[in-house]
C-alpha cells in the first residue's frame, strides 16, 4: 500500500485552487493538479458553514478514510484538494466514499473498470 502525503500549507492549497482543475457533485468538490512526483498529496477542507467542530472533524475523518481505502485506485503524481459541501454533513461513510470515487472518475484518475 502506498501512502499519500498531506497538503498542509495555505500556499499549497492556493496553488491547487488557482492552477488545478475542479469537478463537483452534491457532497464534494475536488481540485487536482499534477505535482511532478510519484506520490499524491491530499488536502481536505471543511468550512465552518458545514457545521460545528464535531461535524467538521467527522467529515474530515470520513474523507481521509475513504481516500485511504481507495488510494490504490487513484493515479499517482497529483495534488488533490477535497472540499466538503454543506450537503455532506448528514451523509454516511458509504455515500461519502461513493462521492469521492465519482469525482475521481470524472477527473479520469480512477480506472473505470474497477467498481466498489
Amino acid at each position: 500500500m502506498k501512502f499519500s502525503e498531506s497538503l498542509k500549507k495555505n500556499k499549497d492549497f492556493q496553488i491547487v485552487y488557482k492552477e488545478g482543475k475542479s469537478y463537483a457533485n452534491r457532497n464534494l468538490v475536488m481540485y487536482i493538479r499534477r505535482n511532478n512526483t510519484n506520490r499524491n498529496r491530499i488536502g481536505i477542507s471543511v468550512s465552518k458553514k458545514v457545521g460545528n467542530s464535531v461535524v467538521r472533524h467527522r467529515l474530515t475523518r470520513l474523507l481521509r478514510e475513504s481516500y485511504r481505502l481507495q488510494e490504490d485506485r487513484f493515479q499517482d503524481g497529483f495534488d488533490i484538494v477535497i472540499i466538503a459541501r454543506v450537503n455532506a454533513k448528514e451523509k454516511s461513510y458509504k455515500e461519502i466514499e461513493k462521492s469521492l470515487v465519482h469525482l475521481g472518475k470524472l477527473h479520469n484518475m480512477i480506472d473505470m473498470q474497477m467498481e466498489i
